[in-house]
């Protein structure tokens, strides 16, 4: 733990953990601490927002009491996490967990279960419960129903059950006890109002519902077909994948916090609980890989709900984000009473971006279908109907300039990625329309396939750099055009692919880790520097592999992964001191060490 110049208290990003009901989630720092929670969804305001202000954000602790070493594991392949406190009287744990399904008003519930067991010795524990509703800007007050302890701030209820006794403090909620060998306690916290009444948590009922949990974990998880050399790994990030999904409609959030800075003391936090087109896209490809084909049907299925051609608001027919609900307005604003991760303000809901034209989305959706109807099954009609309106839309404006993959706040460019994705768009449509004998404007669409592609390689490459460039007749790298041979563009071994390649490695790799672009040679709106990026990190790895660099590839991979944090998590990136940077955990970060581990152990054998 830091202490910051004004007396609060922060955890780093690293330090937590993750648990999730696919509805919204909870981080659970190594102290025990609950800094994180929007009930009852994603994007709900947070409940407990310590992370974000540690004095006005509200949390939930639970904690031996005293000095204390803490480790924290999951429950082997499950979302069931438990965090040890190692005393000099004895070993405790606090399981957490959000339990996964039973009936709909079980799942309006919302649940969060603390069950603290003593392992060894005799411990004692504190607790303090102290909600904070809509980012802290809202009162609640405090009353007893029975045994339950009732938070309630006119819009949301939440009550608290316990078995030990619960003791007001003001408008919060703190218990002492002490726990013998063997013994246990339990803790609940239920969302409560209209048809859901409060109702205590017995030890039989959370004992049933961390069983019902584990099961469903692992029955889920034992569909992955992977097999190979880092399973730990790849499993750990599909189980974070599967966290990031939002059950009732099938979305995928890119990551469920806003505003964890990707550098202290800059602009760049943002919130990312929304569902970006591109990051989802990848999601899919990557839970296809696996074997995970009910999250890609329900992804498209939330795809043909409600992210139809038309929805855009004028730049273009695909918003590049949309709410869980598919909701097309979200309005960045910025919550000035909260001072931010560390002091890192400012703290940010919604996301302006959403007004973005990002050209790129189109192809990673469109590969993403391609791949859905290759392996999973095949799409439908007016699925086809939506593609063809889009890949139509994008042969009459692929060489617009656009914002691009980075999301940059300086303007529009030709990026060189932008073009490269519509040339995807455009090519697995072909190849569709191909495969199943499908109408398509074939002639039209291969004409602008093979404009991009010389558009690409003409204006795309830099004579003086000899690489593959940022954007058009420019001369500034980007980590970006690592998926030129991965999206099968160009051959991996082409010579001017490996001369890019080198000069990626010089200028944008440290010690296997990987800038998006330099900010300085590229000004994109926005003040502070970054760290690497880990996507691109894997992308690099991929990079390797598939041009026969497989002792190299190996070697970045392994590096890599000594930068997750203590139970395999990764945030947006890693600074130069090698700590987790931005929102967390992210799903690009996740699915792209999915990939690259899958396609390194092929290419190793």
């Amino acid at each position: 733990m830091t202490e910051t110049s004004g007396g609060a208290r922060y955890l780093r990003i690293s330090e937590h953990g993750l648990i999730g009901d696919l509805r919204s989630v909870a981080l659970v720092g190594t102290d025990g601490t609950i800094d994180w929670y929007c009930c009852p969804n994603f994007d709900a305001p947070s409940v407990f927002g310590s992370i974000l202000d540690a004095e006005h954000g509200g949390r939930f602790e639970l904690a031996a009491v005293g000095a204390a070493r803490t480790k924290q594991f999951y429950f082997p392949d499950t979302n069931v996490l438990i965090t040890r406190f190692f005393t000099e009287v004895g070993v405790g744990e606090v399981q957490d967990f959000m339990p996964v399904g039973g009936g709909p008003a079980e799942t309006e519930r919302h649940r969060l279960i603390r069950r603290v067991v003593c392992v060894r010795g005799s411990i004692p524990f504190r607790v303090r419960v102290a909600p904070r509703f809509d980012y802290g800007a809202r009162e609640h007050t405090l009353r007893f129903v029975g045994d339950v302890a009732v938070f309630d701030s006119g819009e949301l209820s939440l009550g608290l059950t316990a078995t030990v006794p619960l003791e007001a403090e003001g408008r919060d909620v703190r218990a002492e006890f002490k726990l013998a060998e063997g013994e246990s306690s339990v803790f609940a916290l239920d969302q409560v109002g209209g048809e859901v009444s409060p109702r205590r948590c017995a030890r039989t009922e959370a004992d049933e519902q961390f069983s019902a949990t584990v099961a469903y974990w692992r029955r889920w998880l034992s569909a992955s077909k992977y097999r190979g050399r880092w399973r730990e790994m790849v499993h750990r990030s599909a189980l974070t994948l599967k966290l990031l999904t939002y059950a009732p409609t099938g979305a995928i959030v890119a990551a469920p916090t806003t505003s964890l800075p990707e550098m202290f003391g800059g602009d760049r936090n943002w919130d990312y609980r929304y569902v970006w087109v591109r990051d989802a896209a990848f999601c899919v490809y990557a839970l296809l890989r696996l074997g995970f084909h009910g999250e890609a049907e329900a992804f498209m299925k939330f795809v043909t709900r409600h992210i139809s051609p038309g929805d855009g608001k004028g730049s273009g027919p695909l918003q590049i984000m949309y709410g869980i609900d598919g909701r097309t307005d979200l309005p960045e604003r910025e919550l000035a009473h909260l001072e931010g991760h560390f002091g890192s303000a400012p703290v940010r809901v919604g996301n302006a971006a959403a007004d973005q034209l990002q050209l790129d989305i189109y192809g990673a959706l469109i590969d993403s279908i391609y791949l859905y109807d290759k392996w999973a099954q095949p799409i439908s009609s007016d699925q086809w109907d939506d593609v063809c309106a889009l890949v139509d839309w994008v042969c009459g404006h692929w060489d617009q300039p656009d914002e691009g993959i980075w999301e940059t706040r300086g303007g529009r460019r030709n990026f060189l990625y932008s073009r490269l994705m519509c040339w995807v768009a455009i090519e697995r449509a072909i190849r569709m329309a191909n495969r199943r004998g499908l109408p398509a404007d074939l002639m039209r669409w291969r004409e602008c396939r093979d404009a991009i592609y010389r558009r690409i390689m003409s204006r795309g490459w830099s004579e003086r750099r000899g690489a593959f460039v940022q954007h058009e007749d420019g001369d500034v790298l980007d980590a970006a055009v690592l998926m030129m041979p991965l999206s099968k563009f160009i051959a991996p071994t082409d010579p001017k692919w490996l001369s890019t390649l080198d000069a990626l490695t010089k200028d944008l790799v440290s010690d296997s880790l990987v800038y998006r672009y330099d900010p300085v040679a590229s000004p994109d709106g926005l003040r502070g520097d970054e760290g690497t990026f880990s996507i691109c990190s894997f992308w690099y790895v991929e990079a390797l592999v598939h041009a026969g660099r497989l002792d190299e590839a190996r070697l970045a991979f392994e590096k890599m992964l000594t930068y997750a944090n203590h139970l395999g998590l990764y945030a947006e990136e890693i600074s130069h001191t090698g700590e987790q940077q931005g929102n967390f955990p992210q799903a690009f970060t996740h699915l792209a060490l999915i990939s690259a581990a899958f396609n390194l152990d092929k290419a190793l054998g």
